[in-house]
C-alpha cells in the first residue's frame, strides 16, 4: 500500500512541475508578444470609394 501512495505522490509531483513549467513558459511568451494596438485606432479609410467624396480629378 505504501509503495502505491508512493508511486501516486511521484505522479502527482511530475504533473504539478509539468503544469508550474507550461504556467512560466507561457507568461514568458506573453510578455515577449508585440501589441500592435487597437484596430479602430489604426483604421484608414478609402475615400476612394465613398460617394460623398469628390475628386479633383473628375470633371
Amino acid at each position: 500500500m505504501k509503495k502505491a501512495l508512493k508511486i501516486v505522490a511521484i505522479l502527482a509531483a511530475i504533473a504539478g512541475l509539468a503544469f508550474a513549467a507550461y504556467v512560466i513558459i507561457k507568461k514568458y511568451v506573453d510578455s515577449k508578444r508585440v501589441v500592435i494596438g487597437n484596430d479602430a485606432e489604426n483604421y484608414v479609410s478609402c475615400s476612394c470609394v465613398d460617394d460623398s467624396f469628390l475628386s479633383e480629378t473628375v470633371a
